[in-house]
């Protein structure tokens, strides 16, 4: 686990800048960490609660939704997130969300999991539909085949059984 150990935090602001390599980051499904992962933050201390302000940047390699073939995708993701003791984390009967909710966390054991941290951000950098350029034309529906390497014979004019009265009328008229 890739942790920050907040017990040698002594001072009220401190720097932390760490390089992550492409192994160390736990596997994902949705992607993958395809070069070294720069994490950059000010801590700020306030008692038993922290604020991390930084950034991290990689490259992240996703499937295209349309043709399925791998490509980079560039984070430069900047962060404002605050983290208070789990014992914080009561749950004290129903209220409204506030802003300040959607950046708090929680720690556990003295440690920030990094690994966590980094993770999210990538997930809030993914596009809600990836691909690998505008102009990607996906795959053949009937054969399966790359259509931005290769073109097949396959007929893709599909018509609707549903609409077959209306294409009557409409060719009588």
């Amino acid at each position: 686990m890739l942790a920050l150990n907040l017990s040698r935090i002594r001072t009220a602001q401190e720097r932390f800048e760490q390089v992550y390599q492409p192994e160390q980051m736990p596997p994902d499904d949705g992607f993958r960490v395809a070069a070294p992962v720069a994490l950059a933050f000010d801590i700020y201390k306030d008692k038993d609660q922290f604020r991390l302000v930084g950034s991290v940047k990689t490259t992240l390699e996703l499937p295209c939704s349309r043709c399925l073939e791998p490509f980079a995708w560039p984070v430069d993701a900047a962060f404002d997130l605050r983290y208070q003791p789990h014992a914080m984390n009561t749950g004290d009967g129903e209220r409204e969300i506030e802003e300040d909710d959607l950046s708090t966390a929680f720690y556990e054991n003295e440690e920030i999991d990094l690994g966590q941290l980094m993770r999210e951000q990538f997930y809030l950098s993914l596009p809600m539909k990836p691909l690998c350029g505008a102009d990607c034309k996906g795959l053949c529906p009937l054969c399966g085949t790359n259509l931005n390497r290769d073109t097949c014979e396959c007929k893709r004019d599909w018509e609707d059984p549903h609409f077959a009265a209306l294409r009557e009328l409409k060719t009588k008229n």
